[in-house]
Order: structure tokens, then sequence, then C-alpha cells
């Protein structure tokens, strides 16, 4: 299924700044990049970094002072995820059975202070049988107990923070399901991507559980399908998948995201409730 992605973000800098951006879509066998384009306007040099086996991909630059410009970003991407009974994803790998790649997503990091959310964890979902059934579990007690207003948040709070004030944005959501995963011994990563039909349009961020030797999605907001993604990058936590990492003093005047498909055989698929959650995984 291919969908298009745009993003444009303008800023205005103050003194010299250096800016590292992930904004690219990622570069994997499931998701194609068929054609892309990335210009800043006026003209800055810039170059790109790929980490993560090639997969995460960010733009950095160095903008003078008193520069105004907009970096501006568009492709179209082939998508294609797996759908994976549940039955293959009853059990969670043992720690001492995990590849050395996926160690680091067990760890509490900035964001996602796991080490103080085992308790919570424990009593509400260690007695559940499956892995799987535990990240549902968690993905619907998010949902059902913490309320989504934007604004409610900033850059500092962390999954902690969401627990105790039960409010939060999609960063906010993710994070807290994150680290309520890994407080049970389960992998989990933070997912930012391009959604389809998110209003208003923005970048989303959910998160993915490694659960039967697969990275399964998961997003406890419901606010988009979960077929409707363009994985832009992976990560800890949001320190490790920022859109903008900004060194320097600037000022952001604007924000603009789209994600379109415009394929009559797509059909999103949207979440109502933890049974209807689907073992989809984009590799």
């Amino acid at each position: 299924m291919k969908f298009q992605v745009f993003s444009e973000l303008h800023y205005q800098v103050y003194s010299p700044t250096t800016f590292i951006f992930s904004i690219q879509a990622s570069r994997s066998s499931s998701q194609v990049i068929v054609e892309e384009s990335l210009v800043t306007e006026p003209f800055i040099e810039h170059e790109e970094i790929t980490v993560a086996e090639g997969e995460s991909r960010f733009i950095r630059l160095k903008a003078a002072a008193n520069t105004d410009f907009t970096i501006r970003y568009q492709a179209t991407a082939d998508i294609d995820y797996d759908m994976i009974h549940q039955r293959k994803l009853q059990n969670t790998v043992p720690v001492n059975k995990l590849d050395a790649e996926v160690m680091p997503y067990l760890f509490p990091s900035r964001y996602c202070q796991s080490d103080k959310l085992q308790k919570l964890a424990g009593k509400e979902f260690g007695n559940i049988d499956t892995a799987y059934g535990k990240v549902a579990a968690i993905t619907e007690w998010i949902f059902n107990n913490v309320e989504y207003t934007s604004g409610a948040t900033n850059s500092s709070t962390s999954a902690y923070d969401t627990l105790t004030q039960r409010v939060g944005v999609c960063r906010d959501f993710a994070h807290l399901g994150i680290a309520l995963c890994r407080a049970l011994s389960i992998p989990a990563r933070y997912f930012t991507g391009y959604a389809y039909n998110l209003n208003p349009p923005d970048f989303h961020a959910c998160f993915e559980a490694y659960i039967g030797g697969e990275w399964i999605f998961f997003d406890p907001t419901r606010l988009v399908p979960v077929n409707g993604l363009v994985k832009i990058a992976n990560g800890r936590d949001a320190a490790d998948a920022a859109v903008a990492s900004i060194f320097g003093n600037v000022f952001c005047k604007s924000i603009t995201v789209k994600c379109e498909c415009n394929d009559p055989a797509f059909k999103p698929l949207y979440i109502s409730n933890a049974e209807d959650q689907k073992g989809l995984s984009y590799k």
C-alpha cells in the first residue's frame, strides 16, 4: 500500500544553531521509499546520518544567526506489514535468550522509568498468562485511565509523570506503554511516524513490544488506523527519535504534516478494544 507523506518545519534562528531532524521515512524490507525529496529554503548545506542498519535516518545542518528557514520533506512509501496469529505470540523471549540488538529496549531510559513502575505493572498485569495478553491489557489500561489532552504536557514529561497526572498526548501514552512493558521484562521501543487520518495532522508516537521474536505494534491512543502509518524511526524513547533536536536559540514558527493514501483498496483498520488488537508487525 502506497502512502504519500509531507512535512514542513519553519524556524526563526537567533544564534548559530545546529539541528538534527528525524523526519525522513525509514527504509526497511517492509517499507520501500519509492521517491522522496528534502529541501531547505533558503538552501543550507546538510548531511544525512543513518543508524540502526540504515533504517533510521537523520538530517544534520547548521543555520547561521538571524536566519529564517524552512525544511521540507515529501515521499511516497510502499508499506507492507504482517498480521501474525496470536498463537505465535504467546510468550516473550526470555531475557537470557534476547539478541544483542534487542537488549537496550529492556532497560529503564530517560522517559521510561520502568524500574519505578514494577509494583504497579506486577499488580495490574502480572497474572495475565501470555506476553501478548499483557501488552494488549497495558494498551487498554492506558486508553481507559489516561486522558488524551493536547498541550497538557511538555518535552520533559516522563512515563512516571503521566502515570501520576493521568493526562498526556501520544508521546506520553507511548512512554507509559513502553515503561510498563519493560517493568514486566518485555522489551519495548518507541515508534514515531506519519499517520493517516490523524486529526489534527501531526507526527504520531506509538510503541512496539518484542513478543515471540517479533516487534508487534501497539497504539494506546486509538487515534489512527494501525495499518496507516509510515515509520520514521525507533528508539528507546523520544530522546532517540525526536522530530527536531535543537542546539541553539530558535523559535519554531510552524509545523505542517500530511499523510495520505489514494489507493481505493486501502481499508483503515481501527482498534476499539484489547480483544480487537491484532498481531501487526512493521518489520
